[in-house]
């Protein structure tokens, strides 16, 4: 599913070079549920970035799906950002001024999608907030928000869903629902999940948890 060699990135803040990834090689395999964990610094939120194709790596080469994503033009990055990848945030990245319904809707309007209100509904369905379908972010709990923001992820039948943070918000209780959905969509449905945390209690739902510091793919652990 992910291949990762040798993936460097290194930013550029003038004549200043700032190495963040220094040759990461690691793979996930179609229907995981992995976790990665790293103090702050370590890597991971780029390492998300390059998953998602949002960036792109100074050197080394990314496959997602036996495809080659390191040289795609911005276009067909997007395409496949569309087409393959969901995304969850800790902040929910909801729109305030948009209904639950609305939001879900938005990846189907940028993507040409068809019967977007029947194909929302059932994600809003999906993570058990249909009933909040009218209401906007402000109205609802931030558990309920966070599954809205689950399902816009969902909508467009991703085969990769990428969550970073999803639960640094939330209580203990809301996160443990949120981490039952990720478990439920990556076992009953096949999809492949990779969740970013700092809690070793969320990270030990994963089937693996890999480890990250200083820009360097430290090893795993194979939960049982």
């Amino acid at each position: 599913m992910i291949t990762f060699s040798n993936v460097v990135k290194v930013y550029k803040m003038g004549s200043i070079e700032v190495p963040v990834l220094r040759g990461v090689s690691c793979t996930i395999s179609k229907g995981e549920m992995v976790a990665i964990m790293g103090p702050s610094g370590s890597g991971k939120s780029t390492l998300m970035n390059i998953m998602g194709c949002l960036d792109q790596p100074t050197s080394g080469t990314y496959q997602l799906e036996g495809q080659e994503i390191t040289r795609l033009k911005d276009d067909d990055l997007a395409g496949i950002r569309n087409k393959k990848i969901g995304f969850v945030f800790q902040t929910f990245n909801l729109l305030p001024w948009a209904s639950a319904l609305g939001n879900v809707e938005l990846p189907l309007i940028y993507g040409g999608g068809v019967q977007r209100r029947r194909r929302a509904l059932e994600a809003l369905e999906r993570v058990g907030v249909a009933h909040r379908a009218r209401h906007r972010p402000s109205e609802i709990s931030g558990g309920e928000q966070q599954r809205v923001a689950i399902a816009r992820a969902l909508v467009n039948n991703p085969s990769l869903i990428l969550a970073d943070e999803p639960t640094g918000n939330l209580d203990s209780r809301s996160s443990e629902e949120i981490v039952a959905i990720f478990r439920g969509l990556n076992r009953e449905e096949g999809i492949t999940i990779v969740l970013v945390t700092h809690e070793r209690s969320i990270a030990e739902n994963a089937r693996r948890i890999l480890h990250f510091r200083d820009g360097l793919f430290e090893g795993e652990e194979v939960m049982a």
